[in-house]
């Protein structure tokens, strides 16, 4: 009896600062925004099924990943147990839950066999993180206390596998009631060991166990919360509330795209109140709930920080520090907002905690985003305190504000005139039927005044109007689809940048201008598909500009070319053909990002290539360091510069050509060959060129 009422008082005890440490940190959830609604339900609940409960992420790496998930779905076996404890701890009997049946032997048996199996994998993520030293768990934000939290977490894990084991002992060893279950582990190999002992040893015993059991779940249960496994309450939730837009969407700024509204419509400013404390993310009042958890829910895993290749790089951005920052930095803060709304300390999030460099190093390839395990959105952080620096100090690095400057006046990304946008398009000729003819490119404004409307609005971009490297390929897949008689047409001096870098580099203003004038032009136009050999610019227009107005749809043109060859548009066997071997690099804003893989890869085995792929591709493709801003910055870090890393991924091939299909690869790439001085050996070119030189035309 004394024991019942030990039990109860230690459950309410536990139940009591439990209590306490969740009002706390709903409290703290106070000072943060709102983020987005939380809206269709049953993709959420597909989306936790696969992620959370399936463990997708984590088995993307096949190995270590299984015996994390087989942790998760023991302990959901091996909570039923535990909850069963519980309650026999209340109503002073033993094995509560008998009562549901048949199914309850084989929940006996799955929890005898999960916990010696967990204990063992406890083992091995203990000699992996102190004896082998994985890299990934250590880094300047990674402390002493973050190990201890490991270390400790393990240890209390696997105290409980052990008394598991130690009562189901008893329970196939001759305790009460023993047809309550079936316990095959313990029969076999522990039974054996105890069949010696009189049933008083055996019954104190079982009473060991079972207390050091239920003291550990109560005291698991209030310490991880405070330590960096808070994930283990808070994994469920944040996958249920992850953002269910696109990964190439970043989260619009409704204040600037009002204010910008207000702008083009010629009144002078937006109403006072509608205009916002601060733009951007300065401290953690300006984050959103979803931030928080974000932070909160982040295991300190290392998973993202190892695939950032701006870290690989050797700059100071880990997006595990980011989310460990503001987790740090708003628990500092927010009980001092809490009881003083607007008090300061004389710190803030991005400056205090976070640099201004780790900000500007990132790529925005998303690659942190796809190997979170629990979809965490890191990006999402560094692109709101880029806006801060862009928006409120006008801080951005002096190469990005030329491009700014370039944008506005030029509508485009380097400072060329608009009179010049169409002499990529001069003195183009193709071959066709054995005979040479000259390549008129049409443009969208004479069509419209000859009453005609082309099937497709194909994009030049910046880099095909004024870059002389991506020229060719411009003129190359124009060349192809004179070839086709595709009707098309282009904008001309009218096109004016997507605004694509603006937005990934902080200014948000500048995007929103050119989004809102170039949906207007294709709206005027009626242009119903738009055709693009920039994935930066496909992203753009797929996943971000339908937020600003109704778009037309999109097409890269290596799916284009690869549905040409499909259709029997473009015949085989090809005139000319290629080089014999080629490696493909994932373009992140076509791969990654949008999960175009097999379109590239189909063209270039039509083609007859053999493609050699890097270690690192597809969905694991390293960036080539031109996103987010970066191909208009200087390099900072010589020979372990992304580009670098990935043009020798390419060249230890052993493949002739290095295709692409984007105009920052083709850059970051070209000027990577040329680097390893191997432009005599190794061809860097865009599949539309190889298209183009197969069709001999």
């Amino acid at each position: 009896m004394l024991s019942h009422y030990l039990f109860i008082l230690a459950l309410l005890l536990t139940l009591w600062i439990f209590a306490r440490t969740t009002v706390r940190y709903v409290r703290l959830f106070r000072i943060t925004k709102p983020a987005f609604p939380v809206e269709d339900i049953p993709r959420r609940i597909l989306l936790t099924l696969k992620v959370a409960f399936g463990q997708s992420k984590i088995l993307q790496r096949p190995v270590i990943g299984m015996l994390h998930a087989l942790v998760f779905w023991g302990f959901l076996i091996i909570l039923f147990g535990s909850l069963e404890i519980v309650v026999d701890g209340l109503t002073d009997r033993m094995k509560a839950f008998h009562t549901i049946g048949p199914v309850y032997a084989y929940l006996m048996a799955a929890i005898d066999l999960m916990a010696p199996l967990i204990a063992v994998v406890v083992i091995i993520f203990w000699i992996r993180r102190n004896i082998f030293h994985v890299h990934r768990f250590s880094g300047p934000e990674i402390t002493k206390r973050s190990h201890r939290d490991a270390n400790i977490t393990l240890g209390l894990i696997f105290l409980l596998m052990l008394t598991i084991t130690g009562m189901n002992t008893f329970y196939a060893g001759g305790g009460p009631e023993p047809e309550y279950g079936s316990y095959p582990f313990s029969e076999v190999t522990l039974v054996p060991l105890v069949k010696n002992l009189s049933a008083g040893s055996l019954q104190g015993y079982y009473r060991m166990c079972w207390w050091i059991h239920v003291l550990t779940i109560f005291f698991f249960a209030n310490y991880l919360p405070y330590s960096k496994h808070f994930h283990v309450y808070l994994s469920l939730p944040n996958v249920f509330l992850s953002r269910t837009y696109p990964m190439g969407e970043l989260p619009d700024m409704p204040q600037v795209t009002s204010e910008v509204g207000y702008m083009m419509s010629g009144e002078e400013a937006a109403p006072e109140e509608e205009v916002p404390e601060r733009f951007g993310i300065l401290d953690v009042e300006d984050i959103t709930w979803k931030n928080y958890l974000d932070a909160l829910t982040c295991t300190q895993c290392g998973r993202c920080t190892a695939v950032c290749p701006a870290n690989q790089a050797g700059s100071l951005l880990s997006p595990r520090k980011i989310m460990m920052d503001t987790r740090r930095r708003i628990e500092n803060k927010a009980p001092l907002l809490l009881k003083e709304p607007g008090k300061e300390d004389g710190k803030t999030l991005l400056g205090s905690y976070i640099s201004e460099e780790e900000l500007w190093a990132c790529t925005l390839c998303d690659a942190c985003v796809r190997e979170c395990p629990l979809n965490i959105n890191q990006p999402e952080m560094i692109i709101g305190m880029r806006r801060y620096e862009v928006l409120e100090k006008a801080a951005a690095p002096a190469e990005w504000n030329t491009v700014y400057t370039n944008i506005e006046n030029n509508g485009a990304l380097w400072k060329m005139p608009v009179a010049g946008r169409m002499r990529w398009a001069e003195d183009l000729y193709i071959t066709k039927n054995g005979k040479k003819e000259k390549v008129e490119v049409p443009v969208m404004a004479k069509k419209a005044a000859g009453g005609k409307r082309p099937e497709y609005l194909l994009w030049t971009g910046s880099a095909g109007a004024f870059d002389s490297r991506y020229r060719k390929v411009m003129q190359d897949f124009v060349r192809i689809l004179a070839f086709l008689d595709i009707d098309y047409a282009v904008l001309g001096e009218e096109e004016i940048s997507s605004g694509d870098f603006a937005r990934r580099t902080g200014n948000e203003m500048l995007f929103v201008m050119q989004a809102k004038q170039n949906i207007e032009l294709f709206n005027h136009y009626g242009v119903t598909q738009i055709l693009t050999c920039d994935p930066h610019v496909y992203n753009t227009f797929k996943n971000e500009y339908p937020a600003f107005g109704d778009m037309p749809g999109v097409i890269h043109h290596t799916q284009f070319l690869e549905k040409m060859i499909r259709e029997k548009r473009i015949i085989l066997p090809l005139k000319g053909g290629g080089r014999e071997r080629v490696t493909y690099h994932d373009p992140c804003y076509l791969g990654r990002i949008n999960g175009e893989y097999e379109a590239p890869r189909k063209v270039l085995r039509a083609l007859g290539f053999e493609i050699k792929e890097m270690p690192r591709h597809k969905a694991n493709a390293l960036c080539c360091g031109g996103g987010g801003g970066q191909m208009f910055r200087e390099s900072k870090h010589g020979e372990n510069e992304i580009f670098l890393q990935r043009t020798r991924e390419a060249l230890n091939t052993g493949a002739e050509t290095v295709v692409t299909a984007c105009p920052y690869c083709m850059t970051m790439l070209g000027d990577g060959i040329k680097y390893e001085h191997a432009e005599e050996r190794v061809a860097g070119k865009d599949l539309a060129e190889l298209v183009a030189e197969a069709m001999g035309i």
